[in-house]
């Protein structure tokens, strides 16, 4: 027993040793946050940390701000139908990569993939470029479309990991106890698989919301997202408003993530099977 204390306390001391990092890391990465919030609530007409004293007038300008209310509208919408178009596309897209073997199996994951690659600039360009072809450049289309093909890489990625494990024997089985294909797809193909969609929808949703650099081309005075609305303001005038948009975001994203919490489990996410 007197052998094996050493080695407990150095496995110990390495558990706390990685965990004290681990926190670090996590105040690290939320310090900007907590900088952001708090500015939101400053009674200064100017960027101060630590803020002076507590006021709710920059939620209430921006929120009487019948133009930044549609920004947000208009950016929870794009993101909300771009994710959900891009899992009915995704989604079926990794099951026939990870699943069917034919010439140019390669070459089309690749270009699924590509978007990760492509400067989103670029992106936006041509979005810009095929739209004024076809005679709809500048419309909520436009950027839904161009706001889909940023998005789908990361569910085509995640459905592969997820399908790359996959037991295909309970497939098989399902099958051969008389269910249909389709319904071997829902009943345990999905729920297998569930991870890595739900982990490839959030993030999704999240490229979309703050999507500046595609968004910017394909956008005009009526039809703005949040994130370009907040682009272009920053460019002539910087006060506590801008933090308590960004505050918003924020706390929209928390409600979001607690909100799945609740639905899901975020365990229930983030487990391996």
């Amino acid at each position: 027993m007197s052998r094996l204390k050493p080695r407990y306390s150095s496995d110990r001391f390495g558990g706390l040793l990685l965990s004290g990092f681990a926190w670090l890391a996590i105040a690290y990465m939320a310090l900007p946050l907590v900088v952001i919030v708090s500015i939101s609530f400053t009674e200064t007409a100017y960027l101060k940390f630590p803020p002076q004293g507590f006021t709710l007038r920059w939620y209430t300008q921006f929120l009487s701000d019948p133009s930044y209310v549609s920004a947000i509208w208009l950016s929870a919408k794009l993101a909300i139908m771009a994710t959900a178009i891009a899992l009915l596309l995704g989604v079926p897209a990794a099951l026939v990569l990870s699943r069917v073997s034919f010439p140019g199996n390669t070459a089309i994951a690749a270009l699924f993939l590509s978007p990760l690659i492509l400067p989103v600039i670029v992106i936006g360009v041509a979005i810009l470029q095929y739209a004024s072809a076809l005679g709809f450049a500048r419309t909520f289309g436009a950027l839904l479309a161009g706001h889909v093909v940023i998005v789908i890489p990361y569910i085509v990625r995640t459905c592969l990991a997820s399908l790359s494990g996959l037991d295909r024997s309970l497939e098989e089985a399902s099958q051969d106890l008389g269910a249909s294909p389709l319904e071997t797809f829902f009943l345990v193909t999905l729920p297998q698989i569930k991870p890595g969609v739900i982990a490839g929808a959030v993030f999704a949703l999240i490229i979309s919301w703050i999507n500046v650099e595609l968004s910017i081309f394909n956008t005009t005075a009526n039809l703005v997202p949040i994130p370009v609305k907040l682009f272009n303001y920053i460019q002539y005038s910087v006060d506590p408003m801008i933090a308590a948009v960004s505050a918003t975001t924020i706390y929209v994203a928390i409600v979001v993530v607690a909100a799945l919490d609740f639905m899901v489990g975020l365990d229930k996410v983030t487990a391996s099977r």
